[in-house]
């Protein structure tokens, strides 16, 4: 009787194990199909380079022969000739003559060890890791949907949805082609991985419905993106309100840079103190009269490429809002509101050398001249949370203060 139960244990154990044969095949084919799906994705991205450098943040940067980048992966750019300069730059462009802010300015931390020669462009390599990170390798360098702020419409239930909060200033109703603006650069805190911080400016066209056209650009820290805590630079681009088109920096194809200085997506290079050092960037976008693509430079003399017009419906034309401020994501870790830094990490009634701010905001018309707005608005979601208060005067023209520390006795 004894050596029949034993059998049968024998037998259901053989049966138990058989079974889970195929499921463990099923698990190590998948995950043998993801490696194979993220290695082809990297081989696509991360073009031959002539060179290659080190950052001591961990970085490698490429340098990749102009024609060589990823633009030239899109379909509709196999044939493109590559602009190296545009036909108009916006009128009234100053370049600051104060000896602080000469001082105070910013470069990449990836120059301590290099430079990329001429021709060709520097390019932050993706690796292995970076792209496991995020949900699958198409999604990768993509932001997740409704992360505009949308002042018109303050809708409790589209806030609590989306996990973005913003504090912002902003112009409406006219034809925008373009946008500039100095920010101050910060490191704010991230709490959790999938949260992150930035600060951008806005150019937008169409409805905030699937045919949202943007540009953008500004630094941000994002663990998720970089796998760090570093500060960047970074652009994005989408025409379809981030469905399908469009990424950060040159994770696809669409953006074409010409500057071999500046790299997308490096860590910028020093950062503003709390009552110490400030340092901040110029970033200016616009639209070229003649061509029709959208141009960015960073700071008074790096041009470093172009969005072409085509990539747009509406802002094949124009654009019909302008926005500058912070965003973050706010995930609601442990059911109360992230910690997470918008900014400096410190409410705007603080002012200089505390607070973030942008100043010498500015719209270019369409007479290609850039001047300042009219009729700014401001809007954040919680204003006990992240705050913005603008002002004017003579040195910063337009500007405002802005951020916060997220949660705080007020911001449960």
């Amino acid at each position: 009787m004894a050596a029949q139960f034993s059998r049968a244990v024998v037998m259901l154990l053989l049966l138990f194990f058989m079974a889970l044969i195929p499921l463990s095949c099923a698990a190590g084919m998948s995950i043998s199909r993801q490696r194979l799906e993220v290695q082809k994705y990297l081989k696509r991205l991360n073009k031959p380079a002539v060179k290659s450098i080190q950052s001591p943040d961990g970085d490698i940067i490429d340098c990749v022969r102009m024609s060589h980048q990823p633009a030239f992966d899109h379909p509709f750019l196999k044939t493109h000739k590559i602009q190296m300069r545009p036909n108009f730059h916006p009128e009234g462009l100053l370049v600051s003559s104060k000896p602080q802010e000469r001082l105070n300015s910013v470069s990449q931390l990836w120059h301590l060890n290099g430079r990329c020669p001429e021709g060709t462009i520097p390019i932050r390599r993706t690796k292995n890791d970076d792209v496991l990170r995020a949900s699958s390798a198409k999604r990768y360098g993509m932001k997740k949907r409704r992360t505009i702020p949308q002042p018109r419409s303050v809708d409790p239930d589209l806030i609590n949805e989306s996990g973005h909060q913003h504090a912002i200033a902003y112009v409406e109703g006219d034809k925008y082609y373009g946008a500039k603006a100095t920010i101050n650069v910060w490191e704010p805190q991230i709490e959790q991985p999938n949260e992150f911080s930035l600060s951008q400016l806005w150019i937008l066209g169409g409805s905030f419905g699937e045919d949202l056209n943007s540009i953008e650009a500004g630094w941000q820290v994002s663990p998720d993106l970089y796998g760090d805590n570093n500060t960047r630079l970074f652009t994005y681009w989408t025409s379809d309100a981030y469905q399908g088109t469009g990424c950060y920096n040159l994770l696809c194809s669409g953006f074409i840079q010409i500057n071999s200085e500046i790299a997308m997506g490096a860590s910028i290079y020093p950062i503003s103190g709390y009552r110490g050092s400030q340092y901040d960037i110029s970033i200016l976008v616009w639209k070229d009269p003649k061509e029709g693509h959208w141009w960015m430079q960073f700071g008074n003399d790096h041009v470093l490429g172009y969005w072409p017009s085509f990539l747009f419906s509406y802002l094949a034309d124009s654009a019909s809002m302008i926005e500058w401020g912070g965003e973050v994501v706010n995930s609601e870790p442990d059911g109360e509101h992230t910690s997470t830094q918008m900014g400096s990490g410190h409410f705007p009634e603080e002012g200089f050398g505390k607070a973030s701010y942008f100043r010498n905001i500015r719209i270019v018309d369409d007479s290609n001249n850039l001047r300042a707005p009219k009729g700014i608005g401001t809007f954040t979601e919680k204003s006990n949370c992240y705050d913005v208060q603008n002002g004017n005067n003579g040195d910063w023209g337009n500007y405002f203060y802005y951020g916060g520390p997220g949660k705080n006795p007020n911001c449960p």
